[in-house]
């Protein structure tokens, strides 16, 4: 299962968001549970919804970037895959050209609107008062988990 999370990560960068076309997102996907299940193994039932859906937006003009912890062979195969499926990466594992272009440097954290991560939470629904509160974060995830889990 997949999540979506309005990440909004490149918040801070500012003169980036200023210059970049109107309208148009940066993606950043995970691959493995994600767009394949998450075993170890990368293969498997692919979720073809999300690939669907990240094809539909680069036709509207959006930038998915993959993002994942695969290198070498494993990384080859995991874009070989998404190839085959007609989703072709504007970067991956890496900023896109344009950002790092604007920014000057091309930071670790990758610059996105939205992160697809089977592992993403909302962090807005945790609320800060000076100190984090475990607890409530905790039982959150176990009311999302049961949630997925009734979901799958």
């Amino acid at each position: 299962m997949t999540f979506l999370i309005d990440a909004d990560v490149g918040k801070g960068c500012i003169g980036y968001k200023a210059k970049r076309k109107r309208g148009s997102m940066i993606y950043a996907v995970d691959y493995d549970g994600s767009i394949v299940p998450k075993d170890g193994s990368g293969k498997g039932k692919v979720n073809e919804d999300l690939i669907r859906y990240l094809i539909r937006k680069k036709k509207q003009g959006d930038k998915v970037i993959l993002w994942t912890l695969r290198e070498g062979t494993d990384l080859e195969e995991a874009v070989s895959l998404c190839r085959k499926h007609g989703l072709n990466f504007d970067a991956v594992n890496d900023n896109l050209p344009e950002v790092v272009k604007i920014l000057g440097k091309n930071p670790r954290k990758i610059v996105c609107d939205q992160l697809i991560d089977s592992r993403a939470v909302f962090l807005d629904e945790y609320e800060y008062y000076g100190e984090v509160n475990v607890d409530r974060i905790s039982s959150a995830l176990v009311k999302f988990a049961d949630k997925v889990t009734l979901a799958i």
